[in-house]
């Protein structure tokens, strides 16, 4: 499968079984976290060093209710912690990821 171009696109690969092992690892992150898979979302993002890597760590400690944990990694990507609806953020940083693979 294809790298999302959209997120609607990115919403369609949701319905298999597993990320594609071409995808990038922050869009895989990104995908079981969109699944409602906590602990394989935090296994990828926590080993990526990137500002992705880190605002991807800070939304799943913000959903696990760590909000010291998730200031750290927002301060780490260079952005501020955020109170926006959980998949409202999820949108924009699946977005955002999208962007940054064309």
């Amino acid at each position: 499968m294809k790298i999302p171009e959209t997120y609607t696109e990115f919403e369609d690969s949701l319905q298999t079984s597993k990320p594609p092992i071409n995808w990038p690892e922050s869009l895989k992150a990104l995908w079981f976290m969109a699944k409602g898979d906590w602990e394989a979302s935090h296994d990828i993002a926590q080993d990526l060093h990137t500002p992705m890597g880190s605002l991807t760590h800070a939304h799943l400690h913000r959903v696990e209710g760590d909000d010291w944990n998730a200031k750290y990694w927002y301060r780490k990507a260079g952005r501020t912690y955020t109170d926006i609806p959980f998949e409202e953020e999820l949108r924009k940083l699946i977005e955002e990821a999208l962007q940054g693979t064309s």
